[in-house]
């Protein structure tokens, strides 16, 4: 089965930046497509977006403008960029394959002054 490891996160001011980064173990990730959820405090897991084998993304209407997800098949690998972060966007994030129950370990993100 694909395994995923996520990095990238921390914590980071209101109108900062990050980058989190979801790798597979198998080289079949170019047909894969690959979400991004995140889990509040408190809260149920919610989808963010997704890219799609052929590099379609949809997105979460409260991340659009301000959120890329981006994926490099060469290295495995699926991104998402964040840009413009608000204190509402603090969660744990995980990246998913699309359609099964892989996740990875998820990330803390962090966004306070």
């Amino acid at each position: 089965q694909v395994q995923l490891v996520e990095s990238g996160g921390g914590l980071v001011q209101p109108g900062g930046s990050l980058r989190l980064s979801c790798t597979a173990s198998r080289s079949s990730f170019s047909v894969y497509t690959m979400n991004w959820y995140r889990q509040a405090p408190g809260k149920q897991r919610e989808l963010v977006g997704g890219i799609s084998s052929g590099s379609r993304t949809n997105y979460v209407d409260s991340v659009k403008g301000r959120f890329t997800i981006s994926r490099d098949n060469a290295k495995k690998t699926v991104y998402l960029q964040m840009n413009s972060l608000k204190p509402e966007d603090t969660a744990v994030y995980y990246c998913n394959v699309g359609y099964t129950n892989v996740w990875g370990q998820g990330t803390q993100v962090t966004v306070s002054s």
